[in-house]
């Protein structure tokens, strides 16, 4: 009786993209800040009818160019503004971006070595999450993925339509993002060719006239039109400050720590951490394979740049991401110590199972008003389902120990799917019920009162798309309908709350 082979069915890549990335997908509130402020900026670009400026209650918002934007108003203008509509653009390109890394990997390792690049990209933590996020970071990184990835192709087989292809994605890719997913590529294919000898092959990519009219016609009319606009405030705003600023200073508390993505690529990698670390004791013997090379160069250029960065975000690391799932993947099915396969997935299960008595911890430590309600609101939502999904996926992952070694692979992918199930159907939930319920419900509270409100002392931009108005961030005067957070109430003088939840507060100030 012939042995089932997931990589020899690849139809099921397709419904473990389908789980991984839709399921469930606007099932938990936008949440805040980053979702938020996309979503509202999006909302309020359809209010506006500008589809140049993006907008944020009322303010130019430079921290990201327009593709994203462009896409998410397509989006929610066909399935309504709702949490679905805003997140499909993410998982409509994080599907682009594990199908073309399986396709990249077909043709240059075997089917079964494509499989698991492709089925693990699709149950990481950190490609899952950022592929369900209404961001722009699922679509830079498809980008920046099929740029690296056709410039390897040309340096295998040189051809006009693939470094012609490398133009178009990088112009979309600074369409999305910015400078970023051009420098990237430069750097990463300037060390590459070096490597190899290649620096004539490199200078004539380089300078390649058709090249750069294709990038330049897809990134100036927008760009144009936008200086045309804002002028010197966007330069300001955009490259001076969410650019330059963001590697030479820190920015929105997120400071820079040489050491800090060392244990973001094994939670980015996430249940699949211990072939990682079986792969860096090995890697001396990976440099001499061309192929390899590029993938180390990709990867350690993009950890080494963000390491010095003063800014430093997790997902940054995703950009350098998708060379570690291709060099994990031929040592997919070689793990042999089932406590390095299994251990990294089931300390996470034990994180996620524990959690509530974590957030008990936490509460008994917590002086600040607001995350002192916040944190009794995220124990109160853990219900029986919770206890029971975790604890028995928990027991279920301790249980693949108990597999033979020659079966550990189809363990590992066991405890991916498992991971999806647990994320999905259980932290996410929370985590919306904790944090982001009580501002669904103010905005809901605030709509029935067709008043104008003001958003001080808050920074949680879905509240604008949820209220259905534009939210003016400032001080409020007397009569004011005012949303802010518990901790700040005693800054704000006399005022009458209208709502109160979960440190959210919803008032008219005195």
């Amino acid at each position: 009786m012939k042995t089932f082979r997931f990589s020899e069915h690849p139809f099921l890549l397709f419904f473990l993209v389908a789980f991984a990335f839709f399921f469930q997908l606007g099932s938990a509130p936008l949440f805040d800040l980053d979702e938020g402020a996309f979503s509202s900026a999006t909302w309020e670009m359809l209010q506006r009818g500008d589809f140049i400026t993006p907008y944020s209650n009322g303010t130019p918002r430079f921290d990201k160019p327009i593709l994203i934007y462009w896409f998410q108003a397509a989006s929610v203008s066909i399935f309504g503004v709702n949490e679905w509509g805003f997140r499909l653009p993410s998982a409509l390109m994080g599907s682009v971006w594990v199908f073309a890394t399986y396709l990249f990997a077909r043709q240059r390792l075997s089917y079964s070595a494509a499989f698991s690049a492709a089925a693990m990209m699709a149950c990481s933590l950190g490609v899952m999450a950022i592929s369900r996020a209404a961001t722009a970071d699922a679509l830079l990184n498809a980008l920046i993925a099929l740029t690296m990835l056709d410039i390897y192709r040309y340096s295998e087989k040189p051809s006009r339509t693939v470094l012609h292809r490398v133009f178009l994605w990088m112009g979309l890719g600074v369409l999305a993002k910015g400078p970023i997913a051009i420098l990237i590529p430069l750097v990463v294919s300037f060390i590459f060719f070096l490597s190899e000898m290649r620096l004539r092959t490199w200078l004539a990519c380089l300078f390649n006239p058709t090249g750069w009219l294709i990038f330049l016609a897809i990134i100036l009319p927008w760009y144009t039109l936008v200086l045309y606009d804002q002028g010197w405030a966007f330069i300001e705003g955009f490259f001076l400050k969410h650019n330059v600023s963001r590697f030479s200073s820190t920015m929105e508390g997120h400071g820079g720590n040489p050491l800090f993505y060392l244990p973001v690529a094994f939670l980015i990698v996430l249940p699949f951490s211990g072939i990682l670390i079986n792969l860096l004791t090995r890697g001396r013997t990976l440099w001499n394979n061309s192929l390899n090379r590029f993938l180390i160069i990709w990867f350690g250029f993009v950890f080494v740049f963000f390491s010095f960065s003063s800014t430093q975000l997790p997902h940054y690391l995703l950009y350098g991401s998708t060379p570690l799932f291709l060099l994990m993947a031929p040592k997919f099915s070689a793990l042999q110590n089932r406590w390095l396969a299994y251990l990294p997935g089931i300390l996470f299960f034990l994180l996620i199972a524990a959690l509530p008595e974590l957030l008990k911890v936490g509460l008994s430590y917590e002086d600040n008003a607001y995350r002192h309600e916040l944190l009794t609101l995220g124990i109160h939502s853990v219900d029986l389902n919770y206890r029971i999904l975790t604890g028995v996926t928990f027991v279920f992952a301790i249980g693949l120990l108990l597999l033979p070694k020659h079966l550990i692979a189809k363990g590992l992918m066991t405890l991916g799917i498992l991971q999806l199930v647990v994320v999905i159907q259980g932290l996410l939930p929370l985590a919306g019920s904790m944090q982001q319920q009580p501002v669904k419900s103010a905005a809901a509270q605030a709509k029935s009162l067709n008043e104008e409100v003001i958003m001080w002392g808050i920074n949680m931009p879905s509240f604008t798309v949820y209220s259905g108005q534009i939210t003016p961030r400032r001080f409020p005067a007397p009569g004011e309908l005012v949303f802010t957070r518990a901790d700040k109430l005693n800054q704000l003088g006399a005022h009458s709350p209208l709502f109160t939840h979960g440190g959210i507060i919803l008032t008219r100030k005195q």
